[in-house]
């Protein structure tokens, strides 16, 4: 096979393969006419492994029958029909079958050359695509994870390290359960014949305990290693906390409107009893007067106004039974990255199982995004800045207190009245808070025996979850 192997080297030049062969031709017919005693018809079988490199079938069969000819003209043995028909027969078979062996040999080299060819192109070209891909995926700013069909991270780039506050590579043979519970129970492509390919919006749990809101993009599929699912994870957080504040202030515009609508008729009146007032003031009589009865009409409307609560004009919030823990954990995904600005560590004290509330969870994220907006306010000078955030379920009424380590407040007779003066803004935040509340069959109120500031959340339960 190696001879054969190193023959066919040749084949890239015909002609000097066939000019050896004509070589060794001449030589053996040579040696056959010089020599009457020996007989050298075999050695015409080194010429057919040349010609077999380069020629067809039937030029070889045709070179196999020239050497039969060849060696039976110079046999050194005398012509006998019963002999030398088979034996010529028997040399030409043994050419030809030497000539089409090298041939087939030949064949099959470059057949197997060039398979290995595009084999390597395509090993060349999938460690490129795949040194691509590995490049992309470290190179994301996105966390990519690919995990086993039960849960187990196989792969995980710098960005999840990121995400999930791990050490470079320590991701990888943890479970995807410990930080993101809702990817650990998507079914396996073994588990159903459906395929994933979907988004989902859910909270993730970091290696120190921090919660986030994640937007994961994951699908399932097969390999021959068995099921994977591969996700892609976006830290969402700052998006919910941007809604919400955006969501605040868009509820204080509307506040500050209707405010100046009433501040507006509470300025008719108030310019309406100064004008009667000036009125009296010059009659003597007053029992009988009916400036003075005009004064009491108004009066009773200033009153009415005065008195109009702004939850009667917030009818399109509805109250809805709600899982309290989903609330605290959005509450604590917008609070805790907006409490870190200004370095103010926030403290949770939360129970395992908390019951259902009845309360509307966007009001109720904007009294908590309000009150930690104060406290953020009244932390600026303090030299310990901590907030601290509680639950008590008492008498079917579930309370959160929210404490600060801020100087408190001096004056709280006036706390919840709208435009008090000294507010830092309209005054609007603690007045609209409370109203909320109250709306759903809950509370706001101010601890005053409480340490700092401190403000309770009372809302009414549906339930044990």
């Amino acid at each position: 096979m190696k001879p054969i192997a190193r023959l066919a080297a040749l084949q890239g030049s015909p002609r000097a393969v066939l000019a050896c062969a004509a070589i060794l031709i001449g030589v053996i017919v040579l040696a056959d006419w010089l020599n009457t005693v020996n007989y050298f018809g075999f050695l015409y079988v080194f010429p057919m492994l040349l010609v077999g490199t380069v020629l067809r079938g039937w030029q070889i069969a045709l070179t196999a029958v020239c050497c039969t000819v060849l060696a039976d003209l110079f046999d050194p043995f005398p012509f006998n029909p019963a002999t030398t028909f088979p034996q010529d027969a028997l040399l030409f078979i043994t050419l030809a079958g030497t000539g089409l062996y090298s041939h087939e040999i030949v064949v099959h080299r470059t057949r197997e050359m060039e398979n290995r060819q595009r084999i390597e192109k395509e090993v060349a070209a999938r460690r490129e695509a795949e040194e691509q891909l590995q490049f992309l995926i470290q190179s994301s700013p996105v966390a990519i994870l690919v995990m086993s069909a039960w849960g187990e991270i196989l792969v995980g780039n710098s960005a999840a390290d990121r995400l999930f506050r791990v050490g470079t590579g320590e991701l990888v043979r943890r479970n995807i359960s410990e930080y993101i519970p809702a990817l650990g129970r998507v079914p396996s492509a073994e588990e159903t014949a459906q395929a994933f390919r979907t988004e989902m919006e859910c909270r993730g749990k970091r290696d120190n305990g921090d919660i986030f809101l994640a937007n994961v993009f994951f699908s399932t599929y097969k390999t021959a290693m068995g099921p994977r699912l591969a996700a892609l994870v976006v830290d969402t957080s700052e998006d919910l906390r941007d809604r919400a504040e955006y969501g605040f202030e868009q509820l204080m515009a509307g506040s500050r409107i209707l405010v100046g609508a009433v501040s507006h008729e509470l300025g008719n009146v108030c310019s309406a009893i100064a004008v009667i007032y000036e009125n009296l003031a010059r009659s003597a009589d007053l029992g009988k007067n009916q400036d003075f009865e005009a004064l009491g009409s108004l009066v009773e409307g200033l009153n009415k106004i005065a008195s109009f609560e702004l939850r009667k004009s917030t009818g399109g919030f509805t109250a809805k039974i709600v899982d309290l823990a989903e609330i605290l954990d959005e509450a604590r995904i917008v609070l805790e990255p907006y409490c870190a600005e200004s370095d103010i560590t926030v403290n949770w004290n939360i129970p395992e199982k908390l019951p259902a509330v009845r309360t509307d969870p966007h009001s109720l994220l904007q009294v908590f995004l309000n009150l930690t907006k104060n406290s953020r306010r009244a932390l600026e000078g303090a030299s310990l800045k901590r907030i601290d955030v509680s639950v008590a379920i008492e008498h079917g009424m579930a309370s959160i207190r929210v404490c600060d380590t801020g100087p408190g407040i001096d004056q709280t007779m006036k706390l919840f009245q709208p435009l008090q003066k000294g507010a830092e803004a309209t005054g609007l935040g603690l007045f609209l808070s409370r109203a909320f509340m109250r709306s759903f069959g809950g509370d706001l109120r101010y601890d005053p025996y409480a340490s700092g500031c401190c403000f309770v959340i009372e809302l009414a339960t549906a339930g044990i979850a």
